[in-house]
């Protein structure tokens, strides 16, 4: 065998990305390491991890046992309860909740409160409307105040930024944290800022030593000032909390929220063509593999669903789809929060592909296939008879709903 050490441009590549769902697994795994500020960083994932708090971390990989998959029972951590009864003051923090849940930008923005919280303070969090997210206690949240009212519902910054003024009078935030992102909290953040008179630090990617260390120049620069009252954070601007579990306690304000007189009419959500979509930006992907027998049943079950079309790479070589529709490390690298596999095993390529996404279904025969065990739901049968059903209760939901408006 050949001495000859060979590099990989492609691995190094990734490695050097921080941005690439497979960056994370490019890294060498470290126990501890040393951080800027001379601190011992400990991994809190690694195997047979000891935390701060004294609970020992569980491998679920079962790499502990020699790479076996089945355990006798299930061990649950109680993470333990981090209680703020009379805060010194608050660090509030409004989250995007697209979709109605905290997105890893919003988690990575509660790290960040929790940091500047400290001891003394608690982390308030101000939600719109309603939501569908039962994890505040474990994301970091001590405080959770939603903003309840169809004055806040659709596209209504203005409103919202009246609710946010409310909030700032009875609580009296030390900082405002919102993400700059252009889910909405990059421009309610701005709309905000201008109603305080504040100048807000935006893009900030890292707070440390009393300065905030934004991103300028066309992100090739970093900007540093004093702590700002208000912070629009960039994604990965901290580490999420993991270690311990927070009350959310609710509250609510003492006062109602004043109306403003809208300058905005949302005229609601505009209907956008599935196929249309990139792949790389949609949220529901319907994708379709060797096992689908029945291609115009797969179109029209997409079609029923509004969810973009999606393949993999043996769907495209035979011509069943084009190729701008391949999903995988050789084709698109997709960040849906809903991915469908009809009839997909789950090559290694294409589980790649589809490592960033949020919840992942299967339908197919084989129950040991490599999708199966990576998906989160799974549904084993015959895909023309599970596409034939989805139709059906797509139609029936909707004729019910018909019926019910009128």
């Amino acid at each position: 065998m050949s001495d000859i050490i060979r590099r990989d441009p492609r691995a190094e590549w990734i490695a050097r990305n921080r941005l690439h769902p497979l960056h994370a697994a490019m890294q060498p795994v470290q126990h501890s390491w040393m951080g800027p500020n001379g601190v011992i960083r400990k991994n809190p994932h690694g195997i047979g991890f000891i935390g701060p708090n004294g609970i020992k971390r569980i491998d679920r990989s079962g790499a502990q046992q020699g790479g076996a998959t089945k355990r006798s029972a299930t061990v649950e951590v109680q993470l333990p309860l981090h209680q703020v009864a009379a805060p010194a003051f608050y660090i509030s923090v409004v989250p995007d909740m697209v979709g109605g849940r905290l997105s890893s930008h919003d988690r990575d923005l509660l790290g960040l409160a929790h940091q500047l919280a400290g001891k003394d303070g608690a982390v308030l969090a101000v939600v719109f409307g309603e939501h569908k997210e039962n994890a505040f206690a474990t994301a970091g949240v001590d405080r959770l105040l939603v903003l309840e009212g169809d004055e806040f519902s659709g596209y209504a910054p203005e409103q919202r930024v009246q609710g946010l003024r409310a909030v700032d009078n009875q609580f009296s935030p030390r900082h405002w944290l919102l993400p700059d992102s252009r889910s909405g909290g990059g421009e309610l953040g701005r709309r905000f800022a201008a109603a305080l008179g504040e100048r807000p630090a935006t893009r900030v990617w890292q707070v440390k030593d009393q300065e905030c260390i934004g991103r300028a120049g066309a992100g090739l620069q970093d900007l540093a000032r004093p702590v700002a009252r208000l912070i629009l954070a960039a994604a990965e601007c901290a580490e999420p909390v993991s270690e311990t579990r927070h009350e959310a306690l609710p509250v609510e304000l003492s006062t109602t929220v004043a109306r403003s007189l809208s300058r905005i009419e949302d005229l609601g959500a505009v209907a956008v063509d599935p196929a249309a979509i990139p792949m790389a930006e949609a949220e529901f992907i319907f994708s379709g593999g060797n096992g689908v027998k029945d291609w115009g049943l797969f179109h029209r079950t997409a079609e029923a669903l509004g969810a973009t079309e999606g393949a993999s790479r043996v769907a495209v070589d035979d011509g069943f789809m084009a190729r701008d529709r391949q999903v995988g490390a050789s084709g698109t690298w997709v960040t849906a929060r809903v991915y469908v596999a009809v009839g997909i095993s789950g090559a290694i390529q294409h589980l790649q592909g589809i490592g960033a996404c949020d919840k992942v279904v299967a339908i197919n025969l084989d129950p040991g296939c490599d999708m199966i065990k990576r998906a989160d739901l799974s549904v084993i049968g015959e895909s023309a008879e599970i596409l034939q059903a989805l139709i059906d209760a797509v139609e029936a939901y909707r004729n019910d709903a018909k019926r019910d408006a009128a």
